[in-house]
């Protein structure tokens, strides 16, 4: 009972949350102009309100729910696969490959190709790269999982991966222009905004799909929680879902980190919150707990990212800190 009450004030919190990142923007627009366009209207006075409103908060607001949602998931599958509470989606490197791809575009390439007569730059050309550079990433982990049973084992190669990759990215600062390394710089602050309406549909299917995997998986996930051995005797082949959960939260984390860049804390701090909140291990409670949670968070942060009549955001990953790292020393110190 207690956490089915919990769960409708997560929903009732969302719901309010996303009104709020419609309501109060950058630009100040009274309540009654921003329902009317909402509900199809116009604002004579006005015009350039119904494009902020529809071009530019409501994707935003749908970014930062979708990412949240995928972050928190991530975040809380693979503390269950690797039994680590300080594992989240960066351990594994597969944002590290989405950063790698974004450095060699904008730091040895300068933000655009040419191939002949075809020029590909700008935001499009950065999402393309950190896909490519987190799928590169992900089919290395599924290829080493097929050599490397032991769990711990693949948790090490994920963190050499991101200091290997990490390492990279440094040589290209090192020799990059002043330009790219500030493009880069800014990038790498993390945003919601970067995601348009025409570029939305596909941003939801690829959310979509990772978020139905994960759901998929929870039964398996509650038989690991309990250890592989018992998995096994459970009839779960074990090494098949961690390659499916590697899968899910590949294509989660690729996707968060190449629309809005890398969004850190959140997949890593959104479980021990639920844990403290839901009082429960049950992935059937778990799951869509963390996604409420950070969905709640994600959209909190988006709101204070964004200052009213100032004309300017803040980037996302000077709020994020703010509220995961009390909640990763808590668990530090909890467990000593």
């Amino acid at each position: 009972m207690r956490q089915s009450v919990i769960v409708v004030l997560l929903i009732v919190a969302m719901l309010l949350l996303a009104v709020a990142n419609l309501l109060w923007g950058s630009l100040s627009i009274p309540v009654a102009d921003v329902v009317r366009i909402l509900l199809g209207g116009q604002v004579a006075e006005h015009p350039q309100w119904s494009y902020i409103i529809l071009e530019s908060r409501v994707p935003q607001m749908l970014t930062a729910l979708l990412c949240g949602m995928s972050l928190s998931a991530c975040g809380l599958m693979l503390q269950t696969l690797f039994r680590n509470p300080l594992a989240g989606p960066s351990i594994l490197g597969i944002d590290a490959g989405a950063n790698l791809g974004v450095a060699l575009v904008m730091l040895l390439l300068s933000g655009t190709i040419t191939l002949g007569s075809l020029s590909v730059s700008g935001y499009l050309l950065v999402i393309v790269a950190a896909m490519l550079g987190a799928l590169c990433i992900l089919l290395l982990l599924l290829l080493l999982s097929a050599f490397l049973r032991n769990q711990v084992m693949l948790l090490i190669t994920g963190v050499v991966i991101s200091y290997v990759t990490g390492s990279i990215i440094s040589l290209l600062n090192y020799s990059a222009t002043e330009e790219g390394v500030h493009n880069y710089i800014v990038w790498g602050m993390g945003n919601f905004s970067g995601v348009s309406m025409d570029r939305l549909p596909l941003f939801c299917i690829l959310i979509v799909l990772g978020l139905l995997g994960a759901m998929l998986l929870m039964k398996p996930l509650d038989a690991i929680l309990l250890g592989e051995r018992y998995a096994t005797n459970l009839g779960i082949n074990v090494h098949r879902i961690r390659n499916c959960l590697l899968v899910c939260t590949g294509l989660l984390t690729a996707t968060t980190t190449a629309f809005c860049g890398p969004i850190s804390f959140l997949g890593l701090a959104v479980p021990h919150i639920s844990r403290m909140t839901l009082r429960t291990s049950r992935h059937r409670v778990m799951l869509p707990g963390s996604m409420l949670m950070g969905a709640c968070l994600t959209l909190l942060c988006n709101l204070l990212c964004t200052m009213p009549t100032s004309g300017s955001i803040i980037p996302v990953n000077v709020i994020t800190p703010l509220i995961g790292a009390p909640v990763i020393l808590y668990v530090i110190m909890k467990r000593r």
